[in-house]
């Protein structure tokens, strides 16, 4: 009976958070039982740029370490916040949502290649969390309980929990400066005077 309902809850899930957040639980269960090292996995630009070992613009966003307090949090978060996106604004635009994640792996990447990060997944889930809460300004939330708040704060919130837990903090601000860089581009610029035309007027070379 558990095993039809789990996998009836599974099934729906919309299809792009159900990707993403299944090849993060598998690919942190491979690491786990030793079938595949971490260190086949991290960002790394020479061995992309010299070795051309390409798959590492895209193992980095789906390894959140092995289990753990740490591991299950930002599974929690990837997963609750990825399906909200998909199942909220993006409702019924399923190419869209696969945009918005493609800006965001690419752009990530692109700020990766300059800063030292090895793994990129936090900094994605981060966006998402960004864009959901500047798109519900008017939800309360509290975080465990004790801290009531509206939704732009959230963010900020768990930057302030890193650096509670004394975890580097770059990966948040790197996400939140992605997800303002999507907003604005987004909801925020085509709403400008003459904003949008800008976008949709064909540029003549």
């Amino acid at each position: 009976m558990a095993y039809h309902t789990l996998r009836q809850e599974y099934m729906l899930m919309p299809p792009v958070t159900r990707a993403y957040t299944t090849v993060c639980l598998l690919t942190s269960i491979a690491v786990q039982l030793d079938v595949v090292s971490p260190f086949g996995l991290y960002f790394n630009p020479l061995l992309i740029t010299q070795k051309f070992e390409i798959w590492r613009l895209l193992t980095p966003f789906f390894f959140f370490g092995t289990f753990s307090f740490n591991f299950l949090f930002n599974m929690i978060f990837t997963y609750r916040y990825c399906r909200m996106l998909e199942e909220g604004s993006f409702r019924g635009r399923t190419a869209d949502f696969v945009y918005m994640f493609i800006f965001g792996c690419i752009t990530t990447v692109i700020c990766a290649w300059f800063v030292n990060l090895l793994f990129l997944g936090h900094s994605l889930t981060t966006m998402f969390v960004y864009i959901w809460a500047r798109r519900n300004p008017y939800v309360r939330m509290n975080f465990f309980g004790l801290l009531p708040f509206r939704a732009p704060y959230l963010p900020w919130v768990l930057v302030a929990f890193s650096v509670l837990l004394g975890n580097s903090v770059l990966v948040d601000i790197l996400g939140i400066a992605i997800g303002h860089l999507y907003f604005f581009l987004e909801d925020v610029f085509p709403n400008q005077p003459g904003g949008r035309r800008l976008l949709a007027t064909p540029r003549i070379l």
